[in-house]
């Protein structure tokens, strides 16, 4: 089984678990979900057949909640099948708008991309992930690094390991453990004792380097947002090029200006 399929095997498993135990559950609306979430694996257009065989649906089923999500815009049909709707835009942009740290993360991030000339990233934790809300770019970067919404893992990224290190050990430690600790890079860390020592360097600077562990060629420096119980609820981090930048150069000019953004960011 692929690293994807599994992930959606247990994301079917704790659904299956969480619809049995509380009532309140509607599995219609759950299928629903499973259906759209099928194109994580697959970013193209799906036929019928295939989009049942991704979501785990016999083909009636996958019809008829197809023809409804296609009714609502949540699923459009295009030459070679259908694909996710327009209308998912529109949830994604009243998250964005809810959302209280966003409102108060874009002057400062806009400013911190001023100010360095280099991409601005700002990501929630969520468990062994961290997730792009809000993405300033720079003169380079790849299609991917342009969109919101994409998951990281949380332990070999910048952003993610400053959250780490706010975290209590054991709390970090099973976060780890729990995470696939497959290498995106030839550079990327997955020892569990180098995770941990990269996490204690970090609560000493109090930002976190990462050279290559995500994309070949850049170099990250990031910082934890923390609540207002001091727990870690987000990381903002700039991204540079090491074609331009030596480690060491990029950590002096950034590491200070992401820390204090970071800090300005900590809510009330």
């Amino acid at each position: 089984m692929g690293k994807q399929s599994a992930k959606s095997a247990k994301k079917e498993a704790v659904t299956s678990s969480k619809s049995g135990e509380n009532g309140q559950f509607v599995d219609a609306v759950v299928r629903g979900m499973r259906l759209l979430e099928a194109f994580s694996a697959t970013p193209r257009p799906m036929s019928l057949s295939e989009l049942a065989k991704a979501a785990g649906f016999d083909k009636s089923a996958a019809q008829r909640l197809t023809r409804t999500l296609v009714g609502l815009g949540y699923l459009e049909k295009t030459a070679g099948g259908v694909v996710p709707g327009r209308r998912i835009l529109e949830r994604s942009f009243d998250y964005l708008r809810a959302h209280p740290l966003v409102s108060r993360a874009v002057p400062i991030l806009a400013d911190l991309r001023r100010t360095v000339n280099e991409r601005v990233d700002l990501s929630l934790f969520d468990d062994t992930s961290m997730i792009y809300i809000v993405r300033m770019q720079s003169k380079r970067d790849t299609f991917y690094a342009h969109l919101i919404g994409a998951r990281v893992p949380t332990y070999c990224t910048s952003g993610g390991r400053a959250v780490l290190s706010h975290l209590t050990p054991e709390h970090a430690m099973d976060i780890i453990e729990r995470s696939d600790r497959s290498k995106l890079t030839p550079r990327t860390t997955t020892e569990v004792k180098d995770i941990l020592q990269r996490i204690a360097e970090i609560r000493e600077t109090g930002y976190s380097l990462a050279l290559e562990e995500v994309v070949v060629g850049e170099v990250a420096v990031g910082a934890a947002i923390l609540d207002a119980n001091g727990f870690p609820i987000a990381a903002l981090h700039v991204v540079g090029s090491l074609a331009e930048w030596a480690p060491q150069d990029f950590v002096q000019r950034v590491g200070p200006l992401v820390t204090a953004a970071a800090n300005g960011l900590r809510a009330p």
